[in-house]
C-alpha cells in the first residue's frame, strides 16, 4: 500500500475523533477498517490492509492524518 492521493490532498489513512463510547474510527482510503482503542489496535488495521511497516508511519503526515484529537491519544483527557 502506498500514499496514492495527488498534491496536497488528504492523507490515505484517517483516525477520527473520539467515539462517544471510547476508541477512535479508522479509515483507509475513505472505507471504515475499524475502532482503534491504542496504537496497536491501528497497527493491526494497517497491517490487514498491507501496510507491513505500520509502525514506521505513525506519525507521518503523508500517510496518516490525526483528526479531532491529538495523536495518540484514544481516550478522553
Amino acid at each position: 500500500m502506498a500514499p496514492d492521493h495527488p498534491g496536497g490532498m488528504s492523507s490515505p489513512i484517517v483516525v477520527h475523533g473520539l467515539s462517544p463510547s471510547g476508541g477512535r474510527r479508522v479509515t483507509i482510503n475513505g472505507q471504515i477498517v475499524g475502532l482503534a482503542h491504542d496504537d496497536r489496535d491501528l497497527v493491526e488495521f494497517l497491517r490487514r490492509a498491507g501496510l507491513d511497516d505500520a509502525w514506521d508511519v505513525l506519525d507521518d503526515p503523508h500517510w496518516i492524518e490525526w483528526r479531532g484529537g491529538r495523536a495518540h491519544r484514544y481516550e478522553a483527557a
